[in-house]
């Protein structure tokens, strides 16, 4: 963590200077500083009371000839959109006085929407320093309403900078600029932050996706997978693939257009032999290196028995081909265990918290104990917890994935499925030491509230994915918690193949670990 103290105007960081009293956060030992001045000045721009100017140095971009390659911004008078020049004057009225030579590149950052009668909001209640390479961000600057963007400016080297982009997303333009965002709920929660944890990722922004070119009814899957249903409950025009197809694309487009992941599509066809191949997850994972605080060790790919024939048959070595092509250290091959009546399938099974390194797993007929302990073990993970779950009418629930999820600060998890009383302690002790608990009812499971993911979006950050029947499940308060630990949440509406293949969103999703 960097030490928070107060300096006097006279002192630099990094060839700049702030007015009158300032927050200087730094590091010694060569790792560049950040500064956040906090001078006064008078708004004459329309707003309701005077705001403070400030500036932050980004760590790592001061050169050796004196120069700042980026530093960001917040005048201290409002403006009304981006400068064609920013004389240099500007920057001294915000209380930035620059000593030597001026900063090559000056990012202004200004609030999207904020109403002409707002007082702008201050970079010391968006953002901290919590490592050298890494930034801590409120949640609530990630929301679309409360929004930051930047206006760029290069230096002309005659007391002006001239505009050359306008409106870059802050937490965009910190990426570009090599830093990794962290979100928090609040920025006193960023001390909690540790530069070795941000290394390990619980989420990813790429997946592998099946889509559902040949799907049917599955009779094999359906004996103990009390979600799935033969009848669709009313009249769908054309075929349920057809209809399903539809559906699966538009998830597609709002994970690929609006929650910018990158998908690996896939299909399949009747002579494949697999109508539920549309959820991979359950037959394959991947694993970086740094998961379970670096107890992986080695990138790894993991292969799951499965316990019906037509779904053992979703390991298609064309596409297996192409996981083990992308170059992982090492390959994990349980599907033997097929032989001997024993099944563990995938991250339907395993929920994970991949950044400490912990195992939650629903016991079934589709999650062997024994092959729990022997995952744990290979995959050098810190601690697994086993318990039971049930749905409403008291049936096993099939995958510990529809009753529970868990991303980086935040878990959903249906505690009332899991009836006994020591094991639910243990279940809830484990995982609220780390991640606020949604707790959500059977009801909701069975909506599939349990069965959502968390991604990164294209700026690195946590997204929520799940089916519109469960973002319309979680209520208001739900949605509120939520959205305090991820930067958004994205559904888009499967019902038919919620409905007749018993999954949801999460279970169409496997997630990629690149090595």
């Amino acid at each position: 963590m960097f030490p928070a103290v107060l300096r006097r105007a006279s002192e630099r960081v990094s060839g700049l200077s702030c007015s009158s009293f300032g927050v200087v956060v730094a590091q010694t030992q060569g790792i560049h500083s950040s500064a956040f001045s906090l001078a006064t000045h008078n708004d004459d721009g329309g707003g309701r009371s005077p705001r403070n100017g400030e500036c932050v140095v980004l760590p790592g971009n001061s050169h050796n000839d004196g120069h700042s390659s980026s530093v960001l911004v917040r005048l201290a008078q409002r403006g009304w959109g981006a400068m064609a020049r920013l004389p240099k004057h500007v920057l001294y009225d915000s209380g930035m006085m620059v000593q030597g030579k001026d900063p090559n590149h000056i990012a202004v950052v200004r609030d999207a929407f904020a109403a002409h009668d707002e007082n702008p909001r201050l970079l010391k209640d968006s953002l901290v320093m919590v490592g050298p390479k890494t930034v801590a961000v409120a949640a609530d600057v990630l929301q679309a309403q409360e929004r930051l963007v930047v206006d760029q400016y290069d230096y002309d080297g005659h007391d002006t900078y001239t505009l050359k982009d306008i409106g870059t997303d802050l937490v965009r333009y910190l990426k570009m600029h090599g830093l990794s965002v962290k979100q928090v709920s609040n920025l006193k929660e960023a001390a909690a932050l540790s530069e070795s944890m941000s290394t390990a990722r619980q989420s990813s922004n790429e997946v592998l996706m099946v889509a559902p070119t040949a799907f049917v009814f599955n009779d094999q899957a359906a004996q103990d997978n009390s979600f799935m249903n033969t009848e669709t409950g009313e009249v769908i025009q054309g075929s349920v693939t057809q209809q399903v197809l539809k559906e699966f694309s538009d998830l597609y487009t709002v994970l690929t257009e609006n929650a910018r992941v990158k998908v690996n599509l896939f299909q399949h066809c009747l002579n494949h032999g697999t109508p539920d191949a549309v959820f991979p997850n359950n037959w394959f994972s991947t694993h970086a290196a740094s998961e379970a605080q670096g107890g992986v060790g080695t990138s790894t790919l993991v292969y799951y028995p499965m316990k019906c024939p037509n779904r053992q048959a979703e390991r298609r070595d064309d596409i297996k081909e192409i996981l083990e092509g992308m170059g992982y250290g090492k390959i994990v091959d349980l599907s033997e265990e097929e032989k001997k009546g024993r099944y563990f399938e995938g991250t339907g099974v395993l929920v994970l918290d991949r950044v400490r390194g912990t195992a939650f797993v629903a016991l079934s007929e589709r999650a062997d104990l024994e092959l729990a302990e022997k995952w744990v073990a290979e995959l050098g993970y810190n601690d697994l917890v086993t318990f039971h779950s049930s749905d409403s009418k008291g049936s096993p629930v099939y995958h510990t994935n529809v009753m529970m999820a868990v991303g980086t600060s935040v878990a959903v998890a249906c505690l009332e499925s899991i009836t006994d009383d020591a094991e639910r302690k243990r279940f809830v002790t484990k995982l609220s030491k780390t991640h606020e608990i949604v707790d959500i009812s059977q009801q909701q499971m069975a909506a599939l509230c349990g069965n959502v993911l968390e991604l990164e979006d294209d700026r690195g950050l946590p997204v929520m994915a799940m089916s519109t029947r469960a973002y319309n499940a979680f209520t208001l308060d739900q949605k509120n918690t939520l959205q305090r630990h991820v930067a958004g949440i994205h559904h888009a509406n499967i019902d038919t193949l919620e409905h007749i293949g018993g999954g949801g969103v999460r279970c169409t999703l496997a997630e990629i670990f690149t090595p």
